[in-house]
C-alpha cells in the first residue's frame, strides 16, 4: 500500500518541480520529530497488547521494539506525500501560498 502512496504523490516532484526532495533535510526536520513520537506510541501500544501487526501480512523485517519495517516507512512516506501534495497545490495555485505565507520575496 505504501507503493501506491509513493506513486500517487512523488510524481509531483518531477512534474511540478516542487523541490521537496531537493530540500530533504528540511523535510526530515519536519517529519522525524513527529514520527519519533508516533513510533514511541506504537512501541508502548504493542508492549501493552493494545496494538499488533498481522505477521502474515508483513515482510518479516522488524526494528527496535518489535515494530515492523512497514510502520517505520509509513511514518516517513505518508508525511512526505502530504508535503509533496501541499507543495504541488501551491505550485499550481500560487495565490494560496501568498494568502497563507505572504508574497514570495524571490520573485
Amino acid at each position: 500500500m505504501l507503493a501506491f502512496t509513493v506513486f500517487g504523490s512523488f510524481w509531483l516532484e518531477i512534474v511540478l518541480k516542487t523541490s521537496v526532495l531537493k530540500r530533504w533535510k528540511r523535510a526530515l526536520i519536519s517529519i522525524l520529530p513527529i514520527s519519533f513520537f508516533f513510533l514511541v506510541w506504537d512501541a508502548y501500544a504493542i508492549a501493552q497488547g493494545h496494538w499488533f501487526f498481522n505477521r502474515d501480512r508483513m515482510l518479516g523485517i522488524y526494528g527496535p521494539f518489535d515494530i515492523p519495517l512497514e510502520e517505520f516507512l509509513f511514518f516517513i512516506i505518508v508525511p512526505m506525500a502530504a508535503i509533496l501534495t501541499l507543495e504541488g497545490v501551491t505550485t499550481v495555485k500560487p495565490h494560496l501560498r501568498e494568502k497563507e505565507f505572504g508574497k514570495d520575496e524571490k520573485k
